[in-house]
């Protein structure tokens, strides 16, 4: 399990990476990596090669916009991330080589928001209304 989000801002880039970890769906040591955070994703992306070591395999493909406009298919999976002392199962997408995005699904699923002042994930605050 990674115990503890490491962070490192850079504030004149607007950006920040975070220590996580992942693995595939049972139990066993999580594959430290370092992921910039990245709001605009739907998914996080990692690399397939990362996913398929790990025996992650994707459930389906599905068609994902890109930041230069244009739509790129993916495969898409679940895996086990490790994220400040925690861990859930998560949707990854099996991206190319070297992309490495925490994405907005992973941060709902954590509860996490991001502060971009301080380059850093914090805890979100829940809210229930009864009916």
């Amino acid at each position: 399990m990674i115990t503890k989000a490491a962070e490192r801002g850079s504030a004149d880039m607007g950006t920040f990476s975070v220590a996580m970890g992942v693995g595939n769906l049972s139990r066993g040591a999580l594959t430290a990596v370092e992921a910039t955070v990245d709001t605009g994703a739907f998914h996080t992306m990692l690399p397939a090669s990362l996913l398929a070591e790990l025996g992650i395999s994707p459930l389906e493909r599905q068609e994902f916009g890109v930041a230069d406009g244009s739509v790129s298919e993916y495969g898409v999976g679940m895996a086990r991330i490790g994220l400040d002392g925690r861990e859930w199962h998560c949707p990854v997408i099996f991206g190319p080589e070297g992309q490495y995005l925490l994405g907005a699904t992973t941060l709902e699923i954590f509860t996490m928001t991001v502060d971009m002042v301080e380059g850093r994930l914090i805890p979100r605050e829940l809210r229930a209304r009864p009916i």
